[in-house]
């Protein structure tokens, strides 16, 4: 199932069901009976240590998560784990929402007791919404490379990966599975890949969509400060018949109507280890002509009604226990150098993962910026 991310935050906000004002910081104080603020709280250490947050945060006995498919980077079980180890009840408002949905929630339902004490956002929502998060490091702060956080710590990337390209090698013979986005486009397989190449959506409203542009940019000779050739890239796979704008899943696989997905490599790995069950076989490359990566980021909502169990949260996902158990869901943790140096990695989950040949820039705020309104401005009139 996909989690679809909006790159631009959608005009009405979404109406979470809610009876209650929230608990404020100074009752969540009362209850756990501390005196700490948590609210404002910007380390465990400042707080008085994990003892103490998990004292407090257990006493607010409930986190208000959204937007988290239990199928998307292993959360199902990320947040059963996190339920049964510290016994705080998680709800998982709008699972197939997006970011704009996120950040319409933290604005719209403050003071309410459902709304979110934490969102996943993709950085294009992260950056330019900072004053409505709280600032907090995490404890293994140090590991999370400084292009992935913002230095105040109102937001931190917790997981990503690299644009991938899955193939189910029966349905696209005698053509090869395309392993590179020169392959995909090469002239002669056109009529075996007619119809078959689909996306994760429309990348004018999809993160992972855009982010497939920006790799096939890259591969086409373009920049992070140029994503045009990318857009060029796919008007030409329509042309010859190629592109497919239905949304990618694991059911669309299945039925053969996208037989090649550009998409994140957890949601093709995922794809292709269910789908293996299914008696199908569906291979997943990273294409080294096309090399680009991305993390979607954690924050905590300034308005959070349960600060405590939300600040617990970020110390459980960025704790090595929660950093393998995305990469269970095939995505690569923030930490994952410093894990990788450490030895904490799980080495059966990191096999799994599919080999990266190279290295990969982040873009910076505006690049991101720029290149998103080049996209929203031209994709309708050249790809449609």
């Amino acid at each position: 199932m996909h989690r679809i991310t909006k790159l631009a935050c959608a005009a009405a906000a979404v109406t979470l069901a809610a009876s209650a004002c929230s608990s404020n910081s100074s009752s969540t104080s009362s209850a756990s009976g501390s005196s700490v603020n948590w609210a404002t709280v910007t380390s465990a250490s400042a707080g008085g240590g994990m003892a103490a947050l998990v004292k407090a945060a257990q006493a607010e006995g409930t986190l208000n998560v959204i937007t988290l498919p239990a199928t998307w980077a292993n959360y199902g079980t990320i947040m059963k784990d996190f339920q049964a180890k510290y016994g705080i009840k998680i709800n998982d408002a709008n699972p197939n929402g997006s970011s704009g949905d996120e950040i319409n929630a933290i604005e719209h339902d403050k003071g309410l007791s459902s709304a979110p004490d934490v969102v996943d956002v993709g950085n294009s929502h992260a950056t330019p919404n900072t004053s409505l998060f709280s600032d907090y490091e995490v404890s293994t702060w140090s590991d999370i490379p400084a292009a992935l956080k913002n230095a105040n710590g109102s937001w931190y990337g917790d997981y990503g990966g690299y644009i991938s390209i899955g193939c189910v090698a029966a349905k696209v013979a005698p053509a090869p599975c395309p392993t590179t986005f020169a392959e995909l486009a090469d002239p002669a397989y056109a009529a075996d890949y007619k119809g078959k190449v689909a996306m994760s959506g429309d990348p004018t409203s999809a993160n992972a969509a855009f982010s497939a542009v920006w790799a096939a940019a890259l591969a086409e000779g373009g920049s992070l400060t140029n994503i045009q050739p990318g857009i060029s890239y796919f008007a030409k796979l329509k042309s010859a018949g190629e592109y497919n704008p239905v949304v990618d899943t694991e059911s669309t696989i299945e039925s053969g109507s996208t037989d090649i997905t550009i998409d994140w490599e957890f949601n093709n790995s995922q794809f292709a280890s269910d789908l293996k069950a299914k008696g199908i076989d569906m291979t997943v490359a990273i294409p080294s002509d096309g090399l680009y990566s991305a993390y979607y980021d954690q924050a905590i909502s300034k308005y959070a009604p349960h600060p405590a169990a939300a600040r617990l949260w970020e110390e459980y996902l960025y704790s090595t226990v929660g950093q393998n158990d995305f990469m269970g869901g095939f995505a690569r943790p923030a930490e994952f150098a410093a894990m990788q140096t450490a030895g904490s990695l799980d080495a059966t989950d990191e096999k799994n993962l599919p080999t990266v040949s190279g290295t990969v820039s982040y873009p910076t705020e505006a690049q991101q910026t720029a290149a998103q309104n080049a996209l929203t401005s031209s994709w309708a009139s050249a790809v449609g």
